[in-house]
């Protein structure tokens, strides 16, 4: 791989503003690093970490089947988000077993039925089905772009409307709903935004790359704030900046550009970790100005 030269790169970063996949890109970055940050703030302070694996694999294995059957693999994707998404709820709050193992489980069952039918699917048509698990952000088409800002926009109305009541069940959904607030609805809510980032994000990030924009923002914030309005902030500024940088890092050096921005975000995460003087505070128990 050749390096350009340091005095190139403003003529780099020039050529690709004015290319047309790459603003696409960069507004899909955009997006996707606001929505898929402040989701991840909600999941992570719940401590439900383990449900952004759990419903993007399970929007993977929808996006496969619906492809197998001759649809638009993102009906078959947003169907089985949000299944998992209220699957969960259930095995959360009335599981005999941990919470963690009843999620495992529904991890390898959506999995399988992904792989299954990526299996029995013609050979010609796996490399369409393939770009559901790394994602393809340069190639993101308009209509992507316009169902992945509706999205957002929905969910970003749906946290500033609920701000109070969201930051209430973070600190403790019982006593939340001890006071009259609608806490399971609200949970439950929460779980179906997540299903419906993953499945915005799907066909531009990845199954298995959403993932990480989904956690890795939230992480790097709890190790600098520990007030809620400053977590979404934090958490939207790094996710934003690590898939602009990662992408024209991955234009500048010809990289994969899902990989390069989640290597990016990994790089920053750790280099947070390690020199932040604040250790992580315990996900349960958000300061914030909740009246």
């Amino acid at each position: 791989m050749e390096l350009p030269y340091w005095r190139e790169i403003p003529v780099v970063l020039v050529e690709m503003l004015t290319c047309d996949f790459m603003q696409r890109a960069l507004v899909v970055g955009l997006l996707g690093g606001i929505v898929c940050s402040l989701v991840g703030v909600l999941v992570t302070s719940l401590r439900l970490s383990f449900i952004g694996p759990v419903i993007s694999h399970a929007a993977f294995a929808g996006g496969i089947i619906s492809m197998f059957l001759g649809y638009n693999p993102l009906i078959g994707a947003l169907i089985f988000s949000l299944v998992a998404a209220g699957l969960t709820g259930p095995l959360i709050d009335r599981g005999e077993i941990n919470p963690d193992t009843s999620l495992g489980i529904l991890f390898a069952v959506t999995i399988g039925f992904a792989f299954l039918f990526m299996g029995l699917m013609p050979y010609a048509e796996r490399t369409e089905a393939y770009s559901l698990i790394w994602g393809s952000i340069l190639t993101v088409t308009n209509n992507d772009l316009q169902f992945l800002m509706m999205i957002s926009l929905f969910v970003v109305g749906i946290i500033a409307l609920f701000y109070k009541e969201i930051q209430a069940i973070i600190f403790n959904r019982e006593i939340a709903l001890a006071v009259g607030l609608p806490a399971y609805w609200i949970f439950y809510g929460i779980l179906f935004l997540t299903g419906l980032t993953v499945t915005a994000t799907l066909q531009p990030i990845g199954g298995l790359l959403v993932f990480s924009l989904i956690i890795t923002p939230a992480a790097m914030s709890y190790h600098l704030t520990d007030n809620l309005k400053h977590l979404f902030i934090i958490s939207v500024v790094f996710g934003v900046f690590s898939c602009w940088v990662g992408l024209f890092l991955s234009y500048l050096f010809n990289l994969p550009s899902g990989a390069t921005i989640v290597t990016l975000s990994a790089v920053i995460f750790l280099m947070v970790s390690v020199f932040s003087s604040n250790k992580v505070k315990d996900l349960k128990i958000v300061k914030g100005d909740y009246k």
